[in-house]
Protein backbone atom coordinates (compact mmCIF):
# COMPACT_ATOMS: atom_id res chain seq x y z
CA UNK A 1 0.00 0.00 0.00
CA UNK A 2 2.02 3.82 -0.90
CA UNK A 3 1.59 6.34 0.97
CA UNK A 4 2.72 9.79 0.32
CA UNK A 5 4.48 12.69 2.13
CA UNK A 6 2.67 16.19 2.17
CA UNK A 7 4.14 19.15 2.36
CA UNK A 8 4.23 21.26 5.07
CA UNK A 9 3.41 17.96 7.30
CA UNK A 10 5.53 18.29 10.37
CA UNK A 11 4.05 21.81 11.10
CA UNK A 12 0.29 21.03 10.36
CA UNK A 13 1.09 17.60 12.68
CA UNK A 14 2.40 20.26 15.50
CA UNK A 15 -0.22 22.65 15.52
CA UNK A 16 -2.63 19.66 15.35
CA UNK A 17 -1.48 18.42 18.48
CA UNK A 18 -1.56 22.16 20.16
CA UNK A 19 -5.29 22.56 19.09
CA UNK A 20 -5.95 18.70 20.62
CA UNK A 21 -4.41 20.07 23.83
CA UNK A 22 -6.69 23.29 23.67
CA UNK A 23 -9.69 21.14 23.85
CA UNK A 24 -8.47 19.16 26.83
CA UNK A 25 -7.99 22.54 29.25
CA UNK A 26 -9.83 24.92 27.21
CA UNK A 27 -12.63 25.37 29.82
CA UNK A 28 -10.33 26.04 32.70
CA UNK A 29 -11.14 22.37 34.50
CA UNK A 30 -8.74 20.12 35.62
CA UNK A 31 -9.93 16.29 36.15
CA UNK A 32 -7.28 14.77 39.13
CA UNK A 33 -6.49 11.55 38.42
CA UNK A 34 -7.63 10.44 42.13
CA UNK A 35 -11.40 11.54 40.56
CA UNK A 36 -10.96 9.35 38.05
CA UNK A 37 -9.84 6.47 39.67
CA UNK A 38 -12.39 7.35 42.80
CA UNK A 39 -15.68 7.83 40.21
CA UNK A 40 -15.34 5.78 36.94
CA UNK A 41 -14.77 2.71 38.21
CA UNK A 42 -16.34 1.15 35.11
CA UNK A 43 -14.14 2.90 32.67
CA UNK A 44 -11.17 2.10 34.64
CA UNK A 45 -11.79 -1.26 34.74
CA UNK A 46 -12.50 -1.51 31.13
CA UNK A 47 -9.23 0.16 29.77
CA UNK A 48 -7.37 -2.45 32.20
CA UNK A 49 -9.04 -4.98 31.26
CA UNK A 50 -8.15 -4.26 27.43
CA UNK A 51 -4.33 -3.30 27.78
CA UNK A 52 -3.86 -6.36 29.79
CA UNK A 53 -2.20 -3.66 32.32
CA UNK A 54 -3.68 -3.82 36.10
CA UNK A 55 -2.70 -0.32 37.22
CA UNK A 56 -5.21 2.02 38.17
CA UNK A 57 -3.18 4.99 38.20
CA UNK A 58 -1.62 4.56 34.94
CA UNK A 59 -5.19 3.78 33.69
CA UNK A 60 -6.81 7.14 34.93
CA UNK A 61 -3.74 8.49 33.14
CA UNK A 62 -4.35 7.17 29.78
CA UNK A 63 -8.28 8.57 30.41
CA UNK A 64 -7.23 12.27 31.52
CA UNK A 65 -4.88 11.99 28.64
CA UNK A 66 -7.47 10.74 25.60
CA UNK A 67 -10.42 12.67 26.98
CA UNK A 68 -12.44 10.22 28.10
CA UNK A 69 -12.05 7.72 24.55
CA UNK A 70 -11.62 4.10 26.18
CA UNK A 71 -10.10 3.38 22.51
CA UNK A 72 -7.21 5.49 22.65
CA UNK A 73 -6.84 4.92 26.25
CA UNK A 74 -6.14 1.10 25.56
CA UNK A 75 -4.11 2.04 22.89
CA UNK A 76 -1.92 4.34 25.30
CA UNK A 77 -1.30 1.96 27.83
CA UNK A 78 -1.16 -1.03 25.54
CA UNK A 79 1.88 1.16 23.84
CA UNK A 80 3.39 1.78 27.96
CA UNK A 81 3.10 -2.15 28.89
CA UNK A 82 4.83 -3.34 25.58
CA UNK A 83 7.94 -0.87 27.03
CA UNK A 84 7.68 -2.38 30.54
CA UNK A 85 10.48 -5.02 31.72
CA UNK A 86 8.92 -8.53 33.11
CA UNK A 87 11.02 -9.78 35.95
CA UNK A 88 8.83 -12.32 37.13
CA UNK A 89 5.71 -14.40 36.82
CA UNK A 90 3.07 -14.48 39.73
CA UNK A 91 2.44 -18.08 41.48
CA UNK A 92 -0.90 -19.92 39.50
CA UNK A 93 -4.01 -18.23 41.00
CA UNK A 94 -6.70 -20.82 42.52
CA UNK A 95 -9.65 -18.84 42.23
CA UNK A 96 -11.64 -20.30 45.38
CA UNK A 97 -9.71 -18.57 47.37
CA UNK A 98 -10.90 -14.77 45.91
CA UNK A 99 -12.11 -12.26 48.78
CA UNK A 100 -15.79 -12.05 47.13
CA UNK A 101 -17.20 -8.64 47.11
CA UNK A 102 -20.57 -10.05 44.68
CA UNK A 103 -21.45 -13.80 44.32
CA UNK A 104 -24.71 -14.61 42.38
CA UNK A 105 -26.01 -18.16 40.54
CA UNK A 106 -28.84 -17.83 38.00
CA UNK A 107 -28.74 -21.58 38.26
CA UNK A 108 -29.84 -22.07 41.73
CA UNK A 109 -31.95 -19.80 44.11
CA UNK A 110 -30.03 -21.26 47.27
CA UNK A 111 -26.45 -21.89 46.99
CA UNK A 112 -23.63 -23.47 49.16
CA UNK A 113 -22.42 -19.71 51.23
CA UNK A 114 -25.72 -18.12 49.98
CA UNK A 115 -26.23 -15.14 47.33
CA UNK A 116 -24.25 -11.89 47.99
CA UNK A 117 -25.58 -8.89 45.67
CA UNK A 118 -23.05 -6.78 45.92
CA UNK A 119 -22.35 -3.35 44.21
CA UNK A 120 -24.91 -3.51 40.98
CA UNK A 121 -26.73 -1.82 38.38
CA UNK A 122 -28.85 -4.53 38.02
CA UNK A 123 -31.38 -3.79 40.89
CA UNK A 124 -31.38 -0.22 39.98
CA UNK A 125 -34.37 1.53 37.90
CA UNK A 126 -32.47 2.84 34.94
CA UNK A 127 -33.75 6.26 35.87
CA UNK A 128 -31.87 9.62 35.47
CA UNK A 129 -30.92 10.91 38.73
CA UNK A 130 -30.90 14.28 38.52
CA UNK A 131 -30.14 14.58 42.01
CA UNK A 132 -26.30 14.59 41.34
CA UNK A 133 -26.49 17.93 40.32
CA UNK A 134 -26.85 19.47 43.40
CA UNK A 135 -24.06 16.86 45.09
CA UNK A 136 -22.06 17.72 47.55
CA UNK A 137 -18.56 16.64 48.94
CA UNK A 138 -20.15 17.42 52.72
CA UNK A 139 -23.40 15.91 51.82
CA UNK A 140 -20.97 12.11 50.40
CA UNK A 141 -19.41 12.20 53.43
CA UNK A 142 -22.24 12.28 55.52
CA UNK A 143 -23.89 9.26 53.19
CA UNK A 144 -20.64 7.32 53.46
CA UNK A 145 -20.54 7.75 57.68
CA UNK A 146 -24.03 6.83 57.67
CA UNK A 147 -23.56 4.07 55.21
CA UNK A 148 -20.35 2.31 57.37
CA UNK A 149 -22.25 2.69 60.76
CA UNK A 150 -25.18 0.45 59.42
CA UNK A 151 -22.99 -1.78 57.91
CA UNK A 152 -20.95 -2.34 61.16
CA UNK A 153 -24.01 -2.96 62.77
CA UNK A 154 -25.54 -5.66 60.13
CA UNK A 155 -22.35 -7.59 59.63
CA UNK A 156 -21.22 -11.01 60.82
CA UNK A 157 -18.18 -11.37 59.49
CA UNK A 158 -18.69 -14.44 57.29
CA UNK A 159 -15.20 -16.06 55.51
CA UNK A 160 -15.42 -14.81 52.28
CA UNK A 161 -12.37 -16.43 50.75
CA UNK A 162 -13.98 -19.77 51.00
CA UNK A 163 -17.26 -20.31 49.35
CA UNK A 164 -17.34 -23.21 47.63
CA UNK A 165 -17.72 -23.18 43.72
CA UNK A 166 -21.26 -23.82 42.97
CA UNK A 167 -19.97 -26.38 39.72
CA UNK A 168 -18.48 -28.72 42.63
CA UNK A 169 -22.52 -29.07 43.88
CA UNK A 170 -23.31 -30.77 40.37
CA UNK A 171 -19.92 -32.73 39.89
CA UNK A 172 -21.12 -34.07 43.22
CA UNK A 173 -23.96 -35.65 41.25
CA UNK A 174 -22.31 -36.86 38.08
CA UNK A 175 -23.93 -34.08 35.64
CA UNK A 176 -20.48 -32.65 34.74
CA UNK A 177 -17.41 -34.86 33.25
CA UNK A 178 -14.49 -34.72 35.71
CA UNK A 179 -11.54 -33.42 33.50
CA UNK A 180 -8.29 -33.41 35.05
CA UNK A 181 -6.23 -30.11 35.52
CA UNK A 182 -4.07 -29.15 32.25
CA UNK A 183 -0.77 -27.69 33.57
CA UNK A 184 0.84 -27.44 30.57
CA UNK A 185 2.49 -23.91 30.56
CA UNK A 186 0.46 -21.29 29.14
CA UNK A 187 1.58 -19.29 25.63
CA UNK A 188 2.22 -15.59 26.12
CA UNK A 189 -0.08 -13.90 23.75
CA UNK A 190 1.70 -10.77 24.24
CA UNK A 191 5.19 -12.74 23.74
CA UNK A 192 4.55 -14.80 20.71
CA UNK A 193 2.16 -14.37 18.13
CA UNK A 194 -0.95 -16.71 17.13
CA UNK A 195 -0.87 -19.29 15.44
CA UNK A 196 -3.93 -21.20 14.42
CA UNK A 197 -4.99 -23.41 15.64
CA UNK A 198 -4.53 -22.32 19.04
CA UNK A 199 -4.65 -23.07 22.65
CA UNK A 200 -7.31 -22.80 24.89
CA UNK A 201 -4.70 -21.00 26.95
CA UNK A 202 -4.21 -18.11 24.01
CA UNK A 203 -7.91 -18.45 23.35
CA UNK A 204 -8.79 -16.96 26.75
CA UNK A 205 -5.92 -14.44 27.04
CA UNK A 206 -6.99 -12.91 23.59
CA UNK A 207 -10.65 -12.59 24.76
CA UNK A 208 -9.97 -11.33 28.20
CA UNK A 209 -7.91 -8.71 26.55
CA UNK A 210 -10.95 -8.30 24.02
CA UNK A 211 -12.86 -4.96 22.93
CA UNK A 212 -15.75 -5.04 25.14
CA UNK A 213 -18.08 -4.04 23.23
CA UNK A 214 -17.09 -6.88 20.35
CA UNK A 215 -17.00 -9.57 22.83
CA UNK A 216 -20.41 -8.75 24.06
CA UNK A 217 -21.70 -8.53 20.13
CA UNK A 218 -20.34 -11.67 19.82
CA UNK A 219 -21.37 -13.46 22.73
CA UNK A 220 -24.71 -12.27 21.97
CA UNK A 221 -24.77 -13.61 18.63
CA UNK A 222 -23.78 -17.02 19.80
CA UNK A 223 -26.97 -16.84 21.91
CA UNK A 224 -29.35 -16.07 18.99
CA UNK A 225 -28.46 -19.17 17.49
CA UNK A 226 -25.00 -18.67 15.34
CA UNK A 227 -23.69 -21.94 17.46
CA UNK A 228 -24.52 -21.81 20.93
CA UNK A 229 -27.86 -22.92 22.73
CA UNK A 230 -28.84 -20.74 26.00
CA UNK A 231 -26.17 -21.18 28.55
CA UNK A 232 -27.21 -20.48 32.56
CA UNK A 233 -24.84 -18.75 34.55
CA UNK A 234 -23.89 -21.14 37.04
CA UNK A 235 -21.77 -18.74 39.52
CA UNK A 236 -20.55 -14.95 38.63
CA UNK A 237 -18.06 -13.75 41.40
CA UNK A 238 -16.73 -10.68 41.71
CA UNK A 239 -13.68 -10.05 44.30
CA UNK A 240 -9.88 -10.20 44.42
CA UNK A 241 -7.16 -12.39 44.70
CA UNK A 242 -3.96 -12.62 46.24
CA UNK A 243 -0.66 -12.37 44.08
CA UNK A 244 2.62 -13.99 45.26
CA UNK A 245 5.79 -14.70 43.31
CA UNK A 246 8.51 -16.74 44.02
CA UNK A 247 11.98 -16.00 45.30
CA UNK A 248 13.64 -13.75 42.52
CA UNK A 249 16.93 -15.73 43.37
CA UNK A 250 15.85 -18.96 44.76
CA UNK A 251 14.53 -21.47 41.89
CA UNK A 252 12.32 -23.24 44.80
CA UNK A 253 8.71 -24.63 44.49
CA UNK A 254 8.30 -24.41 48.26
CA UNK A 255 5.25 -21.69 48.42
CA UNK A 256 5.96 -21.02 52.10
CA UNK A 257 9.05 -18.40 50.45
CA UNK A 258 6.62 -16.62 48.62
CA UNK A 259 6.25 -12.94 48.54
CA UNK A 260 2.82 -11.47 48.66
CA UNK A 261 3.20 -8.53 45.94
CA UNK A 262 -0.92 -7.08 46.20
CA UNK A 263 -3.89 -8.17 44.66
CA UNK A 264 -6.48 -7.60 41.69
CA UNK A 265 -9.81 -7.43 41.26
CA UNK A 266 -11.36 -9.79 38.74
CA UNK A 267 -15.32 -10.83 37.94
CA UNK A 268 -14.92 -14.51 37.28
CA UNK A 269 -17.81 -16.80 35.29
CA UNK A 270 -19.22 -20.29 34.72
CA UNK A 271 -21.53 -20.99 32.54
CA UNK A 272 -23.53 -24.54 32.16
CA UNK A 273 -24.15 -24.77 28.76
CA UNK A 274 -26.60 -28.08 28.02
CA UNK A 275 -25.70 -30.66 25.63
CA UNK A 276 -26.28 -33.95 23.96
CA UNK A 277 -23.51 -36.88 24.62
CA UNK A 278 -24.07 -40.58 24.21
CA UNK A 279 -23.66 -42.89 27.19
CA UNK A 280 -22.77 -46.62 27.52
CA UNK A 281 -25.67 -47.94 26.49
CA UNK A 282 -25.24 -45.63 22.74
CA UNK A 283 -28.20 -43.60 23.34
CA UNK A 284 -28.14 -40.00 23.46
CA UNK A 285 -28.29 -38.28 27.09
CA UNK A 286 -28.08 -34.15 28.09
CA UNK A 287 -24.57 -33.69 30.16
CA UNK A 288 -23.08 -30.20 30.97
CA UNK A 289 -19.94 -28.39 29.33
CA UNK A 290 -18.40 -25.11 31.26
CA UNK A 291 -18.01 -21.88 29.46
CA UNK A 292 -15.20 -20.03 31.34
CA UNK A 293 -14.49 -15.74 31.66
CA UNK A 294 -12.10 -13.95 33.84
CA UNK A 295 -11.75 -10.68 33.15
CA UNK A 296 -9.89 -7.34 35.23
CA UNK A 297 -12.28 -5.20 37.06
CA UNK A 298 -16.25 -5.57 37.63
CA UNK A 299 -17.07 -6.30 34.20
CA UNK A 300 -19.77 -8.90 34.23
CA UNK A 301 -21.24 -8.79 30.71
CA UNK A 302 -17.92 -9.23 29.06
CA UNK A 303 -16.73 -11.97 31.39
CA UNK A 304 -20.56 -13.87 31.04
CA UNK A 305 -19.46 -13.04 27.07
CA UNK A 306 -16.42 -14.71 27.11
CA UNK A 307 -17.92 -17.78 28.92
CA UNK A 308 -19.72 -17.74 26.21
CA UNK A 309 -17.07 -17.65 23.39
CA UNK A 310 -14.60 -19.65 25.08
CA UNK A 311 -17.36 -22.77 24.98
CA UNK A 312 -18.17 -21.65 21.71
CA UNK A 313 -14.88 -21.97 20.34
CA UNK A 314 -13.75 -25.24 22.07
CA UNK A 315 -17.00 -26.77 19.87
CA UNK A 316 -15.01 -25.35 17.03
CA UNK A 317 -17.29 -25.86 13.82
CA UNK A 318 -16.47 -23.45 11.73
CA UNK A 319 -19.41 -23.53 9.70
CA UNK A 320 -20.84 -20.74 12.83
CA UNK A 321 -18.85 -17.67 13.06
CA UNK A 322 -18.97 -17.10 16.54
CA UNK A 323 -16.74 -21.05 16.79
CA UNK A 324 -14.15 -20.27 13.78
CA UNK A 325 -11.21 -19.59 16.32
CA UNK A 326 -9.40 -17.00 13.23
CA UNK A 327 -12.92 -14.83 13.06
CA UNK A 328 -13.37 -14.32 16.95
CA UNK A 329 -9.86 -13.97 17.91
CA UNK A 330 -8.66 -11.62 14.96
CA UNK A 331 -11.52 -9.33 15.16
CA UNK A 332 -12.19 -8.21 18.98
CA UNK A 333 -8.72 -6.92 19.46
CA UNK A 334 -9.21 -3.01 20.31
CA UNK A 335 -6.38 -1.80 18.86
CA UNK A 336 -5.76 -4.00 15.96
CA UNK A 337 -9.31 -3.18 15.06
CA UNK A 338 -9.48 0.68 15.85
CA UNK A 339 -6.05 0.91 14.30
CA UNK A 340 -6.75 -0.75 11.18
CA UNK A 341 -9.84 1.33 10.70
CA UNK A 342 -8.21 4.17 11.48
CA UNK A 343 -5.63 3.97 9.20
CA UNK A 344 -7.95 4.76 6.59
CA UNK A 345 -7.58 8.40 7.18
CA UNK A 346 -4.08 8.40 6.01
CA UNK A 347 -3.20 9.66 2.82
CA UNK A 348 -4.10 6.87 0.33
CA UNK A 349 -3.62 9.43 -2.67
CA UNK A 350 -1.34 7.00 -5.27
CA UNK A 351 -3.86 4.07 -4.77
CA UNK A 352 -7.23 5.76 -5.24
CA UNK A 353 -5.44 7.85 -8.26
CA UNK A 354 -4.66 4.47 -9.83
CA UNK A 355 -8.42 3.23 -9.19
CA UNK A 356 -9.68 6.97 -10.67
CA UNK A 357 -7.32 6.54 -13.81
CA UNK A 358 -8.95 2.50 -14.33
CA UNK A 359 -12.41 3.90 -13.82
CA UNK A 360 -12.11 6.59 -16.74
CA UNK A 361 -9.95 5.02 -18.78
CA UNK A 362 -12.90 1.80 -19.06
CA UNK A 363 -15.43 4.57 -19.22
CA UNK A 364 -13.77 6.29 -22.04
CA UNK A 365 -13.55 2.95 -23.45
CA UNK A 366 -17.39 2.04 -23.30
CA UNK A 367 -18.05 5.26 -24.62
CA UNK A 368 -16.50 5.19 -27.71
Amino acid sequence: MAYVAVKGGAEAIEESIKRLTYERIHANELLELETITATMRGMVDQVMSESSLYSEFLAAIAIKQSEGNVEEAVFLLRAHRSTLPRTYYTRVVETNTMAVERRISASFKDIPGGQILGASYDYTHRLMDFDLIGESKAGMKEWVSQFLSEEIETTTNPDLTTLPKVVEYLRGEKLFSQIEDDNTEPIDVTKQSLQFPTTRSERLQVLTRGQTGAVTSLGYAAIRGFGQVHPTVGELRVGKLPLWISHPTEQSDDEENDYYIGEIKVTEVESFVPVSVQNENNTEEMEFEIGYGICYGQNETKAIAISILDHSLEVGKKEYPTQDEEFVLLHIDSVESSGFISHLKLPHYVTFQSKLDSMRKIKKESEK
